[in-house]
Formats: C-alpha cells, structure tokens, sequence
C-alpha cells in the first residue's frame, strides 16, 4: 500500500492557486496528477501524487511557487489550528511562557506528523531554538534545487508556532533534501 499523506497538502494550494495564477493554471498542474476534481478533505491520499503536484507547482509557476507554498501553508496551518486542536490545548499553549509551550507543541506535532510527512520521518530536538528534521521527505525531488524549497512545511510550522508559542516564531530551512542533504531541516526560533 503507497504511503499516505493529508489532503491539506493538496487542498489548501488550490484556493491560492486560484488567486494568484487563476483557476485555468491551477487545474492544468492538478490534472495530470489526478487532483481535478480536488481529493475529499475525510480521508488521507496517496503521498506520490502530493509530490509530483508540489514539483510540477515549483517546475511550471518558478516565480510564484515560494509565495503559493507558503500561503498554503499558512492555510494548513489555521485548518489544524480551526479543526484538530482542541480549544482548551490552545489556551493553555498560549498562556504558557514559550520555554514551556514549545515542548509540549513539539511533541504534539511529532504525534501527528505522519498528516503531513507522509513517509518521511520526523524528528526533534531543542527547546530554542527547536529543530523539527524530516528525513526521506518525499515532497522535494533529491537534487532538484540549489537552495531549501520546503516552503509549504515551514510555513505550517511557522504559523502554528506563531499561534501557539510566541508571536515572533520564525522559521528557516537549513538542510532540505532537495539541495542533496540528507534531510530537511527547520529551525524555529523567537525572540
């Protein structure tokens, strides 16, 4: 059975999409891929197909592909915080000062990081700055860029991050597979 990954990898690109590049641009980078009509928001999809989507948005729109990952994950980000933590969990996150708030963040996300690590295996460590790895990402093709191109991961971390822990929380991919690392990395820090 092919690894699985959450529909907001796929779902929360469309709507920016549409906005920046039009809904034509859109459903001719979704298509090929089987993403048009857009997968049911219920249930976990086939992780390869996310990928060769994210690939082909980074291979066909260079110009605008860092801005579209990182509203989309922005977007993945206020779905989780709307819809998969509980109320009472984010007011004791953000009541806690960020040395406490960020571990117990942390281990939350490594709880659920198979919605949006599909095969890949995330790991942690630190508490500040606190560095989520995820290795064997299958997101990024291995060579396909010089530079991080994990935007869509980051801006998710960002934003619960910003949400939850401290307003100030700012991510930055050091390693990312795509550049031949071993792994992509992100470093979370606030100050």
């Amino acid at each position: 059975m092919p690894a699985r990954i959450g529909p907001n990898a796929v779902l929360q690109l469309a709507p920016v999409m549409d906005r920046i590049v039009g809904e034509r641009a859109r459903r001719a980078l979704f298509e090929p891929v089987g993403f048009d009509p857009l997968p049911g928001n219920d249930a976990m999809i086939d992780e390869r197909p996310v990928a060769a989507l994210h690939r082909a948005l980074r291979r066909d729109h260079p110009e605008v592909a860092q801005q579209i990952a990182t509203a989309a994950g922005i977007a993945t980000g206020d779905y989780i915080l709307a819809n998969r933590i509980p109320r009472a969990a984010q007011t004791l996150l953000h009541a806690l000062p960020a040395s406490l708030a960020a571990p117990l963040l942390m281990r939350a996300i490594l709880a659920h990081g198979w919605t949006f690590c599909g095969s890949g295996h995330l790991t942690a460590q630190g508490h500040h700055p606190v560095i989520f790895t995820l290795e064997t990402n299958p997101i990024p093709q291995t060579g396909e860029s010089a530079t991080p191109v994990c935007h869509w991961h980051a801006a998710c971390f960002e934003r619960l991050f910003a949400r939850l822990v401290h307003a100030r929380s700012q991510v930055i991919e050091t390693t990312c597979c795509a550049t031949c690392a071993s792994a992509c990395q992100f470093e979370i820090s606030w100050r």
